[in-house]
């Protein structure tokens, strides 16, 4: 069977990041022995007797992922419902913190869930000091991160479709957040509520809003490096912001008080500035101040 471009991409894109999460692919691939009757496993971590802030790392192949919140004791709680059985999730706990990963599933083909294929996690993360990693292959994921204690936040997976939202402040100052994705669909709400001094986004060709509402505490810097994509840039009335282009670059579509200065562009307001640094290949970026 002949391979197109595109197909060759997608699955360079989703086969890239599981191999950082314990999960080998080959070819070819038959679903039907490899699934069965959904299981559903709670997983619930104490928080551990270690050094803050505590390394919390998931990894996670294929699927669906939320996280949450959580309102209870412990340092992760929640389900994983899934009808493969080497899916089964892995929980590591050591002198650092804990890790939580899908099982070594050794698959014969790109991992693409759908009606035959089952993995669902419902993760609920306890306000506690933690430096946290999710690796992830091609999967659908929705983060709610408001009013936890991130020091240091990694993102890091293929083609995915995320929602992530900082609803209320983060409660202890942000490191760094960086984000590296393949071709992906990804919104970001409040991001000023991370509270982090700096942000790293990089990305394949794809769809990404990122929304810089929220309580801006202090100076932000904000690295932007994406391919043939569309991204959205939302800073709320108020809030000074600077943004500075390098590389190749098609159009930039200003909305609201957005004002030009050669190669910058830069808003006026009080209080603490959000500073852009953007490289983009031939992709559109568009400026908003709603």
């Amino acid at each position: 069977m002949k391979l197109s471009i595109r197909s060759v991409l997608t699955l360079i894109l989703i086969a890239i990041p599981l191999t950082g999460c314990g999960i080998n692919v080959e070819l070819p691939f038959n679903t039907e022995q490899k699934t069965g009757p959904s299981v559903t496993d709670q997983i619930q971590v104490p928080i551990p007797d270690a050094p803050t802030p505590l390394d919390v790392n998931l990894s996670f192949g294929a699927g669906k992922m939320t996280l949450l919140p959580n309102p209870g004791q412990d340092l992760l709680s929640g389900t994983a419902t899934y009808n493969v059985s080497d899916f089964k999730p892995e929980v590591t706990v050591d002198e650092n913190g804990v890790s939580l990963k899908q099982g070594n599933l050794k698959l014969n083909a790109v991992p693409t869930i759908n009606e035959t294929i089952k993995n669902d996690w419902s993760i609920a993360i306890k306000n506690h000091l933690i430096e946290l990693s999710i690796k992830a292959g091609g999967y659908s994921g929705d983060f709610e991160f408001g009013g936890l204690a991130i020091s240091d936040l990694h993102i890091a997976d293929g083609a995915a479709n995320v929602k992530l939202k900082f609803s209320t402040p983060n409660t202890t100052p942000m490191n760094a957040f960086r984000y590296e994705t393949g071709g992906s669909n990804i919104t970001m709400d409040k991001l000023a509520n991370a509270n982090f001094q700096t942000m790293i986004f990089q990305s394949g060709a794809g769809n990404y809003n990122l929304d810089f509402s929220g309580l801006l505490q202090r100076d932000a810097s904000i690295f932007i490096e994406t391919g043939l994509s569309r991204l959205v840039i939302s800073v709320p009335d108020g809030v000074p912001a600077r943004v500075n282009f390098e590389g190749p670059l098609s159009k930039v579509i200003l909305s609201g008080e957005w004002k030009q200065e050669g190669n910058e562009y830069y808003l006026d307001g009080q209080g603490p500035r959000l500073n852009f640094t953007i490289e983009t290949k031939a992709g559109t970026v568009t400026l908003q101040n709603p």
